[in-house]
């Protein structure tokens, strides 16, 4: 099969099609990259990642933004609007900030979207002791753990569906993040548990040392 969809040129599609853009004009700010790929860290909130997506309504696109521990690859963060807009991201880095309220600096890992480069964003996270680091222009490897999430939150949940509204696709990724992913998604790189099993797990390590 696999032999015979390149000789057609077929490929295959598990989200939507790309929308239409480019990487046109300069980043007003740009931070050096400092996880050249490496995504394992050795405990909680070291390193985060944000993101952005965008899911299709009948109402229009809803926009989703997250911010995920790459300690157990939970989803510490996000926010779902109707247009991209400053506050998508500050609004899902603050959820993070709020939960996790970390004790040292911590590296939050973005592209450079113009959210990511704009002057709010360095002030915010100059205000909450984050340091920033991008990939680079237009390398969706550089930041592949929220990529990857996308990926199943496309694959496994909205499936190239369209919904009705803007909020029944919210709830639906709500779900999918904070009662199925979050909670219950086993992952290869954290032993098959899931994020919150996860780190539960290294909680209790630390407590049976002392």
């Amino acid at each position: 099969m696999a032999r015979l969809a390149r000789l057609s040129g077929i490929k295959a599609q598990i989200g939507y099609k790309r929308k239409a853009g480019s990487y046109g004009g300069k980043p007003a700010i740009v931070a050096t990259n400092q996880l050249g790929q490496s995504f394992n860290t050795l405990a909680p909130d070291q390193t985060w990642v944000t993101d952005i997506t965008y899911i299709k309504t009948y109402e229009g696109w809803l926009y989703l933004a997250v911010v995920i521990d790459l300690f157990s690859r939970r989803v510490i963060g996000w926010s779902m609007q109707s247009r991209m807009r400053m506050d998508l991201v500050l609004s899902a880095l603050l959820m993070a900030v709020w939960r996790r309220k970390p004790k040292s600096k911590v590296i939050i890992h973005s592209d450079q979207g113009s959210q990511f480069t704009s002057l709010e964003w360095q002030a915010f996270l100059k205000t909450h002791h984050l340091e920033a680091s991008m990939s680079r222009r237009g390398n969706c490897y550089d930041n592949a753990v929220a990529e990857s999430f996308f990926h199943l939150l496309k694959s496994e949940r909205i499936r190239r569906k369209t919904y009705a509204t803007r909020e029944d696709a919210r709830q639906d990724v709500f779900h999918y993040i904070e009662l199925f992913y979050n909670p219950k998604r086993k992952h290869g790189k954290n032993g098959m548990l899931s994020p919150v099993d996860y780190e539960r797990q290294r909680k209790m390590k630390i407590q049976d040392v002392y």
